[in-house]
């Protein structure tokens, strides 16, 4: 482990925790019936999340470059699982957290409706009042959540199983188009710019079955046709198909990486 690849996994944990956490942004919007707010909120993080993307990608192109001019391609690979298993961290911390991230968006959702500014919000944190809120809210998950799974989820076993593809899949894309260019270095301007070859069909999965089915559900909830323990529950299910996506993206890696050859080839 190089400073290189540290700084490529710490960037890495931040674009998937933040990805994990979605869901606690979520909840907040259920429980204090404000939705909108609590996703422009979350917003927030998600610029967080864009930049820390926008310096992944050229860092690892570097690493990749690297390795092709120096002959050191051979640990490629092995980087690569290495930051594919820092998402899996970050996914799995994320899950763990969203207790107490749900709280925290619950607390900035009340106050930025009273304050009506981002800055003040953020400023209101910093304050003896604002660290006693942060403090206590912090939470593990319950064992009760844990034992609740064994019950049939709002969201169908085909959806969850679709988000288990779909994460591998957007997972996986960006890291094997750029693999793709260390094995056909002839074409690795190309590949590089093939990663919609295996994240694209991750989008539909998520924009047009995934997201849509849970949107329906978070309405349901703050009508009431679902409890928020049905609703909790689900999220739990769909934290760890999270994890199991980024486990699964390890398997995906070569193949991925092959298929983005063999398109860079032919396009």
């Amino acid at each position: 482990m190089d400073w290189p690849l540290i700084n490529i996994c710490l960037l890495t944990l931040v674009i998937h925790l933040i990805g994990a956490l979605a869901y606690a942004a979520r909840i907040a919007g259920v429980r204090t019936h404000k939705i909108a707010l609590s996703f422009a909120l979350f917003n927030v993080l998600v610029l967080v999340s864009r930049t820390s993307n926008s310096f992944l990608g050229p860092f690892l192109a570097k690493r990749i470059e690297n390795g092709i001019v120096n002959g050191t391609g051979e640990r490629l690979l092995l980087d690569l699982r290495i930051v594919l298993f820092s998402a899996t961290i970050a996914t799995v911390l994320g899950a763990l957290m969203v207790p107490t991230v749900q709280r925290w968006f619950a607390a900035a959702i009340g106050e930025f409706h009273k304050h009506r500014s981002v800055a003040k919000l953020l400023f209101s944190a910093y304050t003896p009042r604002g660290r006693e809120v942060v403090l206590k809210s912090v939470s593990l998950p319950k064992g009760a959540n844990a034992k609740s799974l064994r019950k049939p989820t709002v969201l169908s076993w085909r959806v969850i199983a679709m988000n288990v593809v779909a994460q591998a899949l957007l997972t996986v894309g960006v890291i094997a188009s750029l693999y793709a260019g260390y094995l056909y270095p002839e074409f690795r301007v190309t590949a590089s710019q093939l990663s919609a070859v295996v994240n694209g069909f991750a989008t539909i999965l998520l924009f047009v079955l995934i997201d849509p089915q849970l949107s329906v559900m978070t309405d349901d909830v703050v009508d009431g046709r679902v409890s928020e323990a049905d609703y909790r529950r689900t999220i739990v299910w769909l934290s760890m198909s999270r994890v199991g996506g980024t486990l699964l993206a390890q398997a995906l890696l070569l193949p991925s990486a092959w298929l983005i050859v063999w398109v860079a080839a032919r396009v």
